[in-house]
């Protein structure tokens, strides 16, 4: 017997949570993002987007599109508030919940709908309850695989229930363009439509090897997938982090690679701060660069051992950067640690020169301050310290 997967998605998440935070919001074109000259919108409702105004454009695009556009800044904090009461409530209907982001989860509903007349009144309930509770909107989607599941659930929005069944795959499916279809991105989809590959449906039906070539080492589950075929299984476990990252935008274009390498010492500790708290070491560093013309570059490197301390994480996109860099004005760059374990499952969790280093620098700091006290103007730092501030005085 197949089984009943539900993928619930709130619609415009972050603009809804402002719009509950102020009503005198609502139906106004807003947009949650960077209020700098410099922003990126992450979020925008629905009155927005009807002026053409979408996620990940540029802020003055956006204003320019709608020159009395309202923009808020992410409100983190109070959106992980309505979310945990979000999956909380959905547990109500069954405990057997796969979390995936802050506004997404998948739901095993086989055994509650067995005990349901209608299963479309049921869903309807489920969609009703959290608007009148929380004020949230949200997209549904059923279908006996999660890949179906979550391409019924983006069908209709907002507020949209869609059920996508087997039989429904070569009528409600296969007509989908390619690039409607989960899995594959934005820079994929042209490369499969330049082959013939249109739709789901050619996809599903296609032997081509050039396919094969576009889609690499996931050409098989897309496949799959394209045919109705997938995993079924939703796992309540709470899945481990796959990255640390973060990245920063310059206030304006820079090529001065003093000013750069500063904003990767900030990165640097921003990751190892993010890493130790959720005690978690990785053995991948890896850098973004994007430049002017928004152009992006990524660089990585695998260490022998895994790293949370900052001084590691910042030398190795030191070395990444400084190897890659030739002069181009840049906009933003970025930090990812990579190939996470936990602290607790790591056999060597730091290596005995981190120790020694860590207790010499320790020893050196506390000398150094007992001596800048005794100045008028403290006039000592350490080596590794002017190096994070560029040489400056």
């Amino acid at each position: 017997m197949a089984k009943v997967i539900m993928h619930i998605d709130l619609n415009a998440f972050f603009a809804t949570a402002e719009e509950i935070k102020d009503p005198s919001l609502k139906g106004k074109p807003l947009v949650v993002g960077g209020v700098g000259r410099r922003g990126i919108v992450s979020t925008a409702n629905y009155a927005a987007r009807k002026y053409g105004i979408r996620s990940a454009m540029p802020m003055y695009k956006a204003k320019q599109l709608y020159p009395s556009l309202i923009v808020r800044p992410p409100d983190f904090a109070y959106y992980e508030q309505l979310s945990t009461k979000f999956f909380a409530l959905l547990r109500t209907y069954s405990d057997i919940q796969e979390i995936v982001s802050v506004d997404e989860c998948y739901m095993d509903l086989t055994e509650a709908v067995k005990k349901v007349s209608n299963v479309s009144a049921y869903l309807k309930d489920i969609q009703l309850t959290v608007l009148k509770k929380l004020g949230l909107k949200c997209s549904i989607g059923i279908g006996p695989t999660k890949f179906l599941a979550k391409t019924a659930s983006d069908m209709k929005k907002p507020l949209g229930i869609t059920i996508l069944r087997r039989r429904d795959i070569r009528t409600k499916l296969w007509p989908l363009p390619i690039n409607k279809m989960y899995g594959i991105g934005k820079k994929t989809a042209p490369k499969l439509i330049k082959v013939g590959i249109n739709t789901i449906g050619d996809l599903a039906k296609s032997t081509d090897l050039r396919v094969k070539k576009i889609l690499g080492k996931f050409y098989y589950t897309l496949i799959e997938w394209a045919n109705g075929r997938g995993s079924d299984y939703v796992d309540p476990l709470p899945a481990p982090p796959k990255s640390i990252s973060s990245s920063k935008t310059f206030m304006n274009d820079t090529n001065n690679s003093e000013e750069i390498l500063l904003r990767f010492a900030d990165l640097a500790k921003e990751v190892s701060d993010h890493a130790k708290r959720e005690e978690h070491v990785g053995l991948t560093i890896q850098i973004v660069i994007k430049y002017d013309d928004f152009s992006l570059i990524n660089r990585s490197n695998t260490m022998i051992e895994p790293t949370n301390e900052a001084d590691v994480i910042y030398r190795e996109a030191r070395n990444l950067f400084l190897n890659n860099f030739d002069g181009e004005m840049i906009r933003l760059v970025g930090i990812t640690l990579q190939n996470l374990s936990s602290i607790h499952d790591t056999n060597v969790q730091l290596s005995l020169f981190d120790f020694v280093a860590t207790d010499e620098q320790n020893a050196t700091k506390l000398l150094i301050k007992e001596i800048n006290e005794q100045l008028e103007q403290p006039k000592l730092i350490l080596a590794s310290d002017l190096d994070k501030k560029g040489g400056k005085d």
